[in-house]
């Protein structure tokens, strides 16, 4: 299979021949914490240079999905790309394309309100309470802009916290996390906190407590509807941010 592999990408470039690695890796049914052959057998195996193998040690490293230890007991093995580290990764990849406000709820509104009714009647008493004790953190009315930041924050964790509920699809929870950090993102970068709106968290905090009232009903259709208006409501509002931003920053250009 590994010879296979080799012929398929050319042992000289040293992102070809990670990526052989990656599918050895695979097809070894290999797990976090695994071992890699050694140095000498890699370059054996692959049949390269001593130094395509560092290389390519090095661009696995970058991704995230080797680490390489030294010492006795030394080498290279497998590791798990962290959340974070994969949306650190993909935030940066956006971080000069002009994404929008619009861009991202046009997201979060095919995901979110899908995944509210799919956790209707799933959620533990345990997490329920969890959950509705995070909304104390944004019910009162803000009287700052560090009160504002915050209790956006806040209320974006909350998302977060649903969708770490999803009932083991990864795919889903890690789709919603990056959303919601690339909307957190443009929230600071752009400061789209500024001016307060003074009701911002409570309004959040209502329909966050009334999705959850539906989710411990067991009623899909009502959590559905709910996350939905709750989305294209906070849409609104963000859109209307960025456009007071946009505004206050058009006399500075022309300046």
């Amino acid at each position: 299979m590994i010879d296979s592999m080799v012929k398929k990408a050319s042992p000289r470039r040293p992102y070809q021949v990670a990526e052989t690695i990656k599918c050895w890796i695979v097809d070894r049914h290999l797990k976090p914490g695994d071992r890699l052959p050694s140095e000498a057998e890699l370059i054996e195996i692959l049949n390269v240079s001593k130094g395509t193998v560092r290389e390519s040690t090095r661009v696995l490293e970058a991704q995230g999905l080797v680490e390489t230890r030294t010492g006795p007991g030394g080498g290279a093995f497998v590791k798990a790309v962290s959340d974070e580290k994969a949306v650190s990764l993909l935030s940066n990849y956006l971080f000069f394309k002009d994404i929008s406000v619009q861009d991202i709820y046009q997201i979060r509104l095919a995901l979110e309100p899908e995944l509210a009714a799919s956790l209707a009647g799933k959620v533990s008493q345990q997490d329920m309470a969890r959950l509705r004790e995070s909304l104390h953190s944004y019910d009162t009315p803000c009287e700052d802009i560090e009160t504002e930041r915050r209790q956006h924050f806040d209320s974006l964790n909350f998302h977060l916290m649903l969708a770490e509920l999803a009932g083991g699809n990864q795919l889903l929870t890690f789709i919603i996390r990056f959303t919601i950090q690339i909307l957190s993102d443009l929230t600071m970068y752009h400061r789209l906190y500024e001016p307060v709106t003074h009701d911002l968290g409570q309004t959040g905090c209502r329909y966050h407590a009334e999705i959850l009232d539906a989710i411990e009903l067991g009623d899909a259709d009502t959590a559905f509807q709910i996350m939905r208006e709750h989305m294209l409501d906070a849409q609104r509002v963000m859109n209307h941010q960025e456009a007071q931003v946009r505004r206050a920053f058009l006399p500075e250009l022309l300046a």
